[in-house]
Parts: C-alpha cells; sequence; structure tokens
C-alpha cells in the first residue's frame, strides 16, 4: 500500500461562467460536464473522478454562485453550497478576464462567494481563470494584491481552463492539501453520476446552444425510456423536453421541426460516442408551466432537498 498516496473532494465554485466546467473536462481529458457560452448552464453537482500514481482527486463541479431569485436559482445554490459544506478542499474560481475589466464586480456580484472564503476553514485555493484572455498580464497585478488581503496566505493561480496554462501547478498543490488515504474508485471510472444523466445533459447543452436569449433557462430535459439491445448493438433512447410556455414549445421545435431535428442530430452523435453504441433518439417537447417554480418536480430532475 502507497502510504503517501491522498484522497478526496474538491469543490468548484465560483460564479457562473467562470470556467469551472471547463476546468473539470480540462483535468480528466474528456468530457463530464457540458459547456456552453452562457452562464448558468451547470445546474446540478457533477463529479470528476482524477486517478493519479500519487492520489484520486474527485472533482465536484456545482452551478455558479449568483444572487438570482426564484426556486430552480434558489435548488441551484443550495446545491453549490451542500457541497462546499462537504469537500476536503475548495477551489473557487474566478473570471480573471471580467475582473480586469469591472474589479468592482468582486465585492458587488459576488459579495456571497467572497464572504465564504473569508470564512471557512477548510483549505482553499483562488484560481483566477481565463488569463489566456488578458492582453497585459499586469493588469492581473491589482486583482492579486486585492484577493490577497481577502484571505492572507491562500495561494493565487493565474490559470486557463482553456488552454490547460497554470493547472498543472495548481493540481500539485491540490493533491498536497487533499487528507492521506487510498483510491475509492476503479482507475477507470471517472465520474458517479449515471450514464441517463450525462446523456440528458448532452441533450440540454444542445438546447443552450440552440436556442436564443433567456430561452434556455426554462428548458429542462428528463430521459423517460432507456432500452439496450445487445444483440443489435443499439440503446433506444426516448427523451422528454420540458419548456414552461407554449411560445417555447414553437420556438424549441423550430420551423418544420428543423430545430428539433438539429439538436437531435447533434446529441445522438454525442451520445454515441458516450456509450459506444449505436443510438436511437427520439425527443418529445412538453409544456409543463412554471415547472422552475416546482420543488417536486425541481427534485425530480436532481435540484433540489
Amino acid at each position: 500500500m502507497n502510504t503517501d498516496h491522498h484522497f478526496g473532494t474538491v469543490v468548484l465554485l465560483g460564479p457562473p461562467n467562470a470556467g469551472k466546467s471547463t476546468l473539470l473536462n480540462k483535468y480528466l481529458g474528456q468530457k463530464i460536464a457540458i459547456v456552453t457560452p452562457k452562464p448558468q448552464t451547470t445546474r446540478n453537482r457533477i463529479s470528476g473522478i482524477l486517478s493519479l500514481p500519487d492520489a484520486q482527486v474527485v472533482f465536484l463541479d456545482t452551478p455558479g454562485v449568483h444572487g438570482l431569485k426564484g426556486g430552480m436559482n434558489r435548488s441551484m445554490l443550495q446545491c453549490a453550497w451542500s457541497c462546499a459544506a462537504s469537500a476536503d478542499v475548495g477551489l473557487v474560481l474566478l473570471d480573471g478576464e471580467l475582473l480586469v475589466r469591472r474589479p468592482k464586480a468582486l465585492e458587488d456580484e459576488q459579495a456571497r462567494l467572497i464572504k465564504w472564503v473569508r470564512e471557512t476553514r477548510k483549505p482553499i485555493f483562488i484560481a483566477v481563470n481565463k488569463t489566456d484572455l488578458i492582453k497585459d498580464k499586469g493588469a492581473l497585478l491589482p486583482l492579486f494584491e486585492h484577493l490577497s488581503k481577502i484571505r492572507p496566505q491562500t495561494e493565487i493561480f493565474p490559470v486557463s481552463a482553456k488552454t490547460g496554462a497554470g493547472l498543472d501547478k495548481l493540481l500539485t498543490e491540490i493533491k498536497k492539501a487533499l487528507p492521506l488515504g487510498p483510491a475509492m474508485f476503479p482507475e477507470d471510472q471517472v465520474s458517479t453520476v449515471p450514464l441517463r444523466f450525462m446523456a440528458a445533459e448532452i441533450i440540454r447543452e444542445k438546447l443552450f446552444l440552440s436556442l436564443r436569449r433567456e430561452l434556455p433557462y426554462s428548458v429542462a430535459v428528463e430521459i423517460e425510456s432507456w432500452e439496450e439491445d445487445p444483440g443489435e448493438g443499439l440503446t433506444r433512447i426516448d427523451a422528454l423536453i420540458y419548456v414552461a410556455k407554449d411560445t417555447h414549445k414553437a420556438m424549441v421545435i423550430g420551423k418544420g421541426g428543423k430545430n428539433l431535428k438539429d439538436v437531435g442530430r447533434e446529441a445522438r452523435k454525442e451520445i454515441k460516442e458516450l456509450i459506444e453504441a449505436k443510438v436511437f433518439l427520439r425527443l418529445w417537447v412538453k409544456v409543463r408551466k412554471r415547472w422552475t417554480e416546482d420543488p417536486s418536480f425541481l427534485l425530480s430532475l436532481g435540484l433540489g432537498t
């Protein structure tokens, strides 16, 4: 037994669109969490397992910490803070490009996150992301000075989740902060989330990318049936897409059904790669009014407590 082996959980906390899911996927070398340019893409806790010779790191990707109102948004925040409370180590990811442009956003829009950074007793690291988008790296110095005052002695890392810059150094320090212990998952397991959940997330990602403005935030996806036929090497999947309004249903389907067909085609290709089998995917669109304020329905989607 390797007595120097580390095992533990690392919660990824940060504002919406800071790059948490991109960072998780980069560390794992494959896509576990969906990524879109729109904030609040992540709604549930997504776990990613990184197995190394000297450590097994379980990353918990969480919804963005925000101040938005509404039932679904409250559930997403509960998810983030619950993960923060249970994890061994905290990794706070901030959007460096945004904070260089708007320094006041740190205290104005991210006050709850900064409060947690100040008050938590668990080991934490702060990563300033999207440094690849900042031409004048000197512009980061005032930000780093301010962050160092928020939590003295906490290490701050400039990183780019997109390019991988700075991630190796950050991971080295994270591993040191984790408790000593053996690996708890098989070496080839990269997540604890079910395939059904990942398939639903892929469909939701394609919807996010195809829909404009605020519509994506009133869309949910549920896998209604999943049948595997080993003889044919085929998996048949029926998925329900929930929308909050009749007008949204028409927009999701698109003229002549084009948008729904495009979403289905793109999702099918990615699900096929995920499960390594042929996929027959059928998508249905259903109106469920005010579903974002329905606690029991949110719970069925894995949101809420």
